[in-house]
């Protein structure tokens, strides 16, 4: 196989897992690939940190390398790098998946999720872009922004669960509460059983770069804790993060 060939085989793979995570089986597929080959190419891109295997012998994402050269291509230093150790901690106190996602136009691109290890796993959902209305990292970016708000509320919403916000005026109910609060809940709105919450990344000059958000089974998120607490402690996980 050329080198040419190598690097544009190695791309398409990539470029399959920009969609969210998947499977050798599923990316052979998007790719026209056998898996053999999906397979060794996986292995040396895990081994070069541009893609991650969630589990052992489970679906490959997109990994913290490829984000950080992506990351690279503008000034500043790495979302990921920053919030990282934040996500952490978030994961030690309430024990759920905690991540970072970023806008891109009327969608939540999610860059990066950590997962703790508990009886009943939740997906990862990094490298998956979502449309802002229906998940809490949308509606705290839309809480600060009423231009991208009235364009949002303008569209069609697709109804995810049967709880999904899918009118301008719920939207906008919405968004008034999270302006109040200062961060968003949403219980089985993107996905049935899921809860979360959400609150804003900003810059000095209070400008939304990206959320930051939590999210676990409904049957036990948020439970017996208080959501407002939980609430407050985004909020103040989130003022720790200092963004250019």
């Amino acid at each position: 196989m050329s080198t040419v060939q190598s690097i544009e085989r190695a791309f398409a793979v990539l470029k399959a897992l920009a969609g969210g995570p998947a499977g050798v089986t599923q990316i052979s597929e998007r790719v026209s690939l056998p898996k053999s080959t999906v397979s060794r190419m996986l292995s040396t891109l895990e081994d070069l940190g541009v893609v991650e295997q969630i589990s052992a012998g489970g679906e490959y994402r997109i990994g913290a390398g490829m984000i950080e050269l992506a990351a690279a291509a503008s000034p500043g230093r790495s979302l990921i790098s920053l919030a990282r150790p934040h996500l952490i901690e978030l994961n030690r106190l309430l024990g759920e998946a905690a991540g970072i996602s970023m806008p891109d136009d009327t969608d939540m691109f999610y860059l990066d999720q950590l997962t703790p290890v508990s009886e009943l796993q939740v997906r990862d959902w990094t490298g998956t872009r979502i449309p802002m209305h229906a998940v809490p990292s949308g509606h705290v970016v839309l809480a600060h922004d009423d231009a991208l708000l009235s364009r949002v509320a303008a569209l069609p919403m697709q109804q995810f669960t049967s709880h999904t916000i899918s009118s301008a005026t719920a939207l906008r109910k919405r968004i008034a509460e999270v302006r109040r609060l200062g961060y968003a809940w949403a219980l089985e709105e993107f996905s049935d059983g899921m809860n979360s919450i959400a609150v804003a990344l900003c810059t000095p000059n209070g400008k939304v770069v990206a959320a930051m958000h939590v999210y676990g089974p409904a049957s036990r998120f948020p439970g017996t804790r208080d959501s407002e607490e939980i609430g407050e402690l985004l909020m103040a996980t989130a003022a720790k993060i200092t963004l250019d």
